[in-house]
């Protein structure tokens, strides 16, 4: 077998990596690429998908953004600490009349849109609709299917690393929350321990959900994401997220916008 190949996990069916990289990597040949970033990005589109809001994701400062924007007829979210609409859950569902968003990300958003194109079929997954988001997969797609499981991270920054743009920063939060969908998966019948079902590095993602669930809203505020929103005045959008299973809206990307299955 190529080194290709071993990185692309295959012949495993369902499988787990981290990142844009990681996206790339896993995604090729895949029926579904599944994107994961709880803090926040995910968890603001499950909010806004389930009052029926489309969004629109894109890449993180890019200058066309507002054009993209203008173009869709919806509403650019900005920075978080601007105090609009912006990539915090609390603003997603408490922003009045809104219909169309463009949310760009460093993480989520961002690899969402490069795959876009890539695969056949896009979701956007958190712990609020990881349950939903399985039920969904078993339902829809044949069991010999390739899912491709993308934990999104995070990007070292404030002196942790390279800088604002620099290397991947693992996020606990987007393993659980990984997690979270493939132990549904499991649940629900997926052979987890046939030849070519799940990969080692998804067995262990699930593995770290069923580890965490017991005291997950205690493990989300005190992770080091968790941590940062809520020092920096954001609370609200950790308990958020927090909701495990709060959600019944499956968010997937159809004509360029993620919106309800």
């Amino acid at each position: 077998m190529t080194a290709g190949a071993v990185h692309r996990q295959q012949p495993y069916r369902i499988r787990f990596e981290w990142g844009l990289d990681g996206a790339r990597t896993i995604s090729a040949g895949a029926d579904l690429a599944l994107v994961v970033d709880v803090l926040s990005f995910s968890t603001c589109v499950s909010v806004a998908v389930e009052r029926g809001v489309l969004v629109y994701p894109y890449r993180w400062k890019d200058t066309g953004a507002e054009d993209f924007a203008v173009h869709h007829h919806a509403t650019l979210a900005g920075p978080r600490n601007g105090g609009g609409l912006s990539l915090s859950p609390s603003s997603l569902r408490d922003t009045p009349g809104l219909e169309r968003v463009v949310l760009p990300s460093p993480n989520g958003s961002a690899i969402c849109h490069e795959l876009a194109s890539e695969v056949p079929l896009l979701a956007a997954v958190c712990l609020r609709n990881a349950a939903a988001t399985a039920d969904w997969v078993l339902s829809t797609l044949p069991e010999d299917a390739v899912i491709a499981v993308v934990a999104a991270g995070e990007l070292w920054h404030n002196g942790g690393g390279t800088g604002p743009d620099g290397g991947l920063r693992p996020a606990v939060e987007d393993l659980w929350g990984a997690g979270a969908f493939l132990a549904g998966l499991a649940a629900a019948g997926r052979d987890v321990f046939s030849p070519e079902a799940f990969s080692p590095e998804a067995l262990t993602a699930a593995a770290a959900f069923d580890a965490a669930e017991p005291a997950l809203p205690q493990l989300l505020r005190g992770c080091s994401s968790g941590r940062e929103l809520i020092g920096a005045g954001y609370p609200d959008d950790v308990e958020i997220a927090a909701g495990l299973d709060a959600a019944s809206a499956v968010a997937v990307l159809r004509d360029g916008a993620f919106r309800r299955a």
